[in-house]
């Protein structure tokens, strides 16, 4: 296990190849794992997986899951990640506008859509950032941007890049929702989380695909390589900044 503190030839190792999946900044011969290299640890953690595609727990501690992913994005771990995905029929409910962005969400992941090249890099991530950066960027909100765009209605905010704009925009509509057990998110419902600090500038969006037993399932961009799904425990969702629906 390698921490804040941990030193010795295995944090050079770690901060190499988190520096050639463009996480870690810093140089290659570090001997000592600092507070740069725990961020870029937490940055890899909070758009990575594990084995089984469940999102890693973003602590900044290279534990064996964590290896495991790093291994597996650089191609040296035995095993195919394997896609958690989800039901193949549009589950029911949820508006029009709504259902159309999550429809897409569901066609982009079934391509095997994201990253193609490297971090942040290839076509489909370029198509999601719409021309207003160029890769490598972080694409999750421009997904799901580029999700409601192709929903076949009205776009219904603008488009946007910032996964906190996408949760602002909404709630300026005074969309935003406090979905629980007794009232729980619907398909397409917009999710978003809180990256850095709670009241900081980073974040991370995706899209409700359903909810059953306790359990919602999410299709998100920019977590793992390639559009994936993910399922949380509504009621213990970490970071969770909040949730809203398009109607």
């Amino acid at each position: 296990m390698l921490k804040r503190g941990s030193t010795g030839p295995a944090v050079a190792d770690l901060a190499g190849k988190l520096a050639r999946l463009g996480y870690f900044a810093g140089p290659p011969d570090l001997d000592t794992f600092g507070d740069d290299l725990a961020k870029a640890v937490k940055a890899f953690q909070m758009q990575n997986a594990d084995s089984a595609g469940r999102p890693l727990v973003v602590d900044g501690i290279v534990g064996p899951v964590t290896a495991w992913s790093i291994a597996h994005r650089l191609g040296e771990a035995g095993g195919a990640m394997p896609a958690a995905n989800p039901a193949p029929d549009m589950p029911p409910g949820g508006s029009a506008t709504a259902r159309g962005a999550l429809a897409a969400a569901m066609a982009e992941m079934a391509a095997g859509h994201g990253e193609v090249g490297g971090n942040n890099l290839g076509p489909h991530v370029a198509r999601y950032l719409n021309g207003i950066v160029a890769p490598p960027a972080d694409w999750c909100a421009g997904f799901v941007s580029w999700c409601f765009r192709n929903s076949g209605q009205p776009m219904p905010f603008a488009y946007t890049l910032g996964a906190r704009d996408v949760l602002k925009k909404l709630r300026a509509k005074g969309w935003g929702i406090s979905p629980s057990d007794a009232d729980p998110p619907l398909p397409g419902d917009v999710i978003v989380w809180w990256r850095g600090t709670p009241s900081g500038w980073q974040g991370h969006v995706g899209l409700v695909h359903s909810y059953a037993n306790g359990i919602v399932r999410t299709i998100e961009g920019n977590k793992t390589p390639k559009v994936n799904s993910f399922t949380y425990t509504l009621a213990s969702i970490d970071r969770l900044l909040g949730f809203a629906r398009v109607p």
